[in-house]
Order: C-alpha cells, then structure tokens, then sequence
C-alpha cells in the first residue's frame, strides 16, 4: 500500500516510514551529543539517557514539523535532490532557532540541553539524515512499496483515467500493468497500454501477481464477471472505482467521471457542530498567531506603499468576493496595482507580468503579503484561514456556466490558503480553475483539521520559495 489514509487524507506510506525513521535519528542525535560535549571538554557530568527522552522526543518532532513546512516530504517536489537538500537545510535552521526558544521557555520540563549540546546535536542530526536517507533510497527504495495494479476497460472513461494521471509524481504509488479489454466495449486506450492476453481477468492477475483492480467501465449496467472477480477478492486482491483510485493517487478529484451520485453516495463532504467549532478556533488561533509574526511586514508595506504612490494613495484595496454559500463580501488586500488599474470598470485576470503592478506590489506579490489584511476577514467571520480562495462575483457567474460542479466550492468558507494553493500554480483563466477546482473538491470533501494543519505548514514553503505567486 503506497498509501493510507489518515482522517479522510492520503498521505503517501513510505514518507512515513522515511519520517519514523528519521525522528529516531534525531531523537538519537541528542543522545549522542550530551557525552560527545562531556567528551570534548573533559567534564564529569553524571546523567541518565532517560532524562534525555522528553529533550529528545520534543527536538525530534521540530525538526519533522519544520521539514513538512519546507515541502521535504512531498511526493511532488520538482527541484530534484537539489532542492530537496535546500528544503531540507532551511528546515533545520528554522528548527534550531525555534527549539531553543521552546526549550527555555518549557523551563526545566525536558531536562538539561546546553547550547553547545544543541549545536553538536544538529550536526549529529544532518549526519544521521544523510545515512537514513542513503540507506532507505539505496537499499529500500520506493519501489518497494508500490503495488501492482490493472484497470478493468479500455474505453472512454479508462482513457480519460489515463490521462487524469498526466503527472509523473502521480505515479509513485502504483505501477500500471495495462488496461483489460471487457467484452464488446470500444477500445479508446493507447493500444501500448492495452493488455494483450488470452488469459481470463482471474488467471492474468493471479499470474501477474496484481494487487488491485481499477474498474473504469463505459457502460455499468453490462454485467461485470462478478465470479472472477470475487474470486480475485477472496485472493487478496483490491478491487477499486476509478473515481477513489483517481482521489487517492493524485489527491485531487476527477471533474469528468463524478456525478451527483458521487457526492451523494461519497463518505466525504461531512458536517458537524463540533467540527465547526474546532475550524473557527483553529482559524482564529492561526490568525492570531499569524498577526503577531507579521505586523512588521504590515507596516513595513503601509510606508513602501505610501513612498511609492504618495501619502494620500490608499493603502487596502477592497473587493467583492463570493463567500460561504454564494454570499458576497468584501476581502481586503494590500493594493499591488495602480489605482487604474480596472478604470474602464470590468473585472480582469491578472497574469504573469502584469503591467498594472506596481514594483512594491510586485514584491507583496511574491511573498504573499499583499494577503494579509485578510486576517481581518477571519476575525470577522467572512473567510477561514484554510479554505477554497474567493473569486470575484463576475469570474464566478461565468465559471460556473462552463465548469461543472464549479458552486459547490461555496459550500466551505473561502481561505486565505488552501490545498489548491499549494498543490496548483495561480488560476489566471478558466481551464486552470477548471484544474484548482479538482483541488478545491479534494479539500471538501477531506476537510479535516489535521489537513488543515498540514496545509497551514506547507504554506510556509509556499511563501519562502514563492511557490504559485503572480
């Protein structure tokens, strides 16, 4: 199994397995380090490593929390090991300076770290890493943890699978032994990918070792050779949808094979009182929290804005979005474009290069400041932290015209960040919000509070490496 699924999420396996191991290697890196300190000063200290455990546990898990927000355990990461190793030493200085200042704060909960302890330790830790990661790619691999998989059809809606998975990264969990012609059905699938065999649906995958089978039939009321593939069951062999399998690898939803069925029938799109409660505590805790890190980027913006355009230029730019359940409200911004910048009174896109931002709205841009008087937003109850981004009324009336299943992002608050912020670049036409919107059904239908907590730390990677910014 390439994946398991945690509060309605996937999370890809062997980044866990890769993650238990390495919190063993940092957790043994504290233990390491205090006789290492002792060693090289000469000092007698009399210790025991169980004293160490609560130290070693507490800088362990920073240091994984601080790779998360980076992006290092991401199955789509595209800068290669290169990046990868960037990510992953931002993370660690992130890391050191944020676990003295919890250490201290705690007082005498974790034991004894000294400083000098602290900065053998992350050493010991960057060390341990590089043999974990070594060992685990070398000797194990992914490879290990893929299964075998065939689909059941070769039509319209198995071809249309074929290319929902157009991303390498969405291949990581499974390897795709073909597609299984079903009796009379159109052959649409690139014959390449067609299974060419005299075998029965039975024999092919019991001979082939297949550990699943992806249904992606045209026509469902043909009947299915039910015998075969209880017996495939009864084997052990998993027998999916292609819709789930569509969800579970990619992490996204395909617009072209869901149907009102799907969201009726769906284990998702779950409501709650107390969900609820604990989503406007986590927004408004987050928003806080938030506020007292960026205030001097707040004001530091108000006095560039202000020396670019003149003291009497606003500052906020005010703007009707589309809200929960379709109702409008105003989502303030810092203003990054002139103030003509819509003088003939018709919404556009903004694009790549767009000439109407000014150069301090060009850098808010890029690091997401230009977002933050939406924290406002927050307090006040229009938007989540977490959520589907608000698009403007006029954008809206249109896209739900042409996009199916385009409204139904109404049904949760709209967020300052999202999963379709981090998972797809900025939206600046309709076949790209036709994209963020299989994200955005993604998030709906999973929304939880750990994947809340997940998206709030990856966000940190998307303005440090200004991921998606325009």
């Amino acid at each position: 199994m390439a994946h398991i699924r945690i509060f309605k999420h996937y999370v890809h396996f062997p980044f866990i397995i890769l993650g238990l191991l390495e919190s063993l290697a940092f957790m043994a890196a504290i233990f390491v380090a205090l006789p290492t300190r002792l060693l090289i000063s000469d000092i007698e200290y009399t210790f025991h490593f169980l004293e160490l455990l609560p130290s070693a546990i507490a800088y362990a898990y920073t240091l994984l929390i601080c790779m998360n927000a980076m992006g290092v355990y991401q199955s789509k990461l595209k800068e290669g090991k290169t990046g990868m190793a960037v990510r992953t030493l931002v993370a660690f200085a992130i890391g050191s300076m944020i676990f003295p200042i919890f250490y201290y704060i705690s007082g005498d909960i974790f034991g004894v770290i000294w400083r000098s302890v602290l900065v053998i330790a992350t050493v010991y830790a960057l060390l341990f890493l590089v043999i974990v990661r070594v060992l685990f790619y070398g000797l194990v691999g992914e490879e290990i943890f893929k299964r075998k998989v065939m689909v059941l059809g070769a039509g319209k809606r198995a071809n249309g699978m074929l290319l929902d998975l157009k991303n390498p990264e969405d291949w990581k969990g499974f390897e795709l032994l073909g597609f299984f012609p079903f009796s009379d059905e159109e052959v649409v699938v690139p014959q390449q990918n067609v299974i060419q065999t005299y075998a029965t649906l039975k024999e092919y995958a019991l001979t082939h070792g297949v550990d699943e089978i992806v249904i992606a039939l045209d026509d469902r009321r043909k009947k299915l050779p039910l015998e075969e593939l209880m017996e495939c069951k009864l084997e052990g062999i998993s027998i999916v949808q292609e819709y789930l399998f569509i969800e579970r690898e990619t992490r996204r939803v395909s617009l072209e094979i869901i149907s009102p069925g799907w969201f009726i029938f769906s284990d998702g799109f779950q409501v709650s009182s107390l969900r609820s409660v604990f989503k406007r505590m986590f927004d408004v805790i987050a928003s806080f929290l938030l506020l007292m890190v960026a205030w001097p980027f707040i004001l530091l913006t108000i006095l560039a804005i202000k020396l670019e355009d003149g003291w009497g230029a606003p500052v906020l730019y005010k703007q009707v979005r589309v809200g929960l359940n379709g109702q409008p409200f105003d989502v303030m911004k810092f203003r990054s474009m002139r103030t003509d910048a819509e003088k003939a009174g018709q919404a556009i896109w903004a694009t790549q290069n767009d000439s109407r931002i000014t150069r301090v709205g060009n850098v808010i841009r890029k690091y997401r400041i230009d977002e933050l008087p939406q924290l406002f937003n927050v307090f006040r109850g229009d938007m989540a932290f977490v959520g589907p981004r608000p698009e403007r009324p006029v954008f809206v009336e249109k896209l739900a015209k042409n996009i199916p299943y385009y409204n139904e992002r109404h049904r949760v608050k709209p967020g300052i960040t999202g999963w379709a912020q981090l998972c797809f670049a900025y939206a600046d036409n309709e076949e790209d919000s036709k994209e963020k919107l299989r994200y955005d059904l993604y998030y709906i239908k999973n929304n939880s509070l750990l994947l809340d907590i997940l998206i709030l730390l990856q966000t940190v990677e998307v303005v440090l490496f200004k991921k998606g910014a325009h």
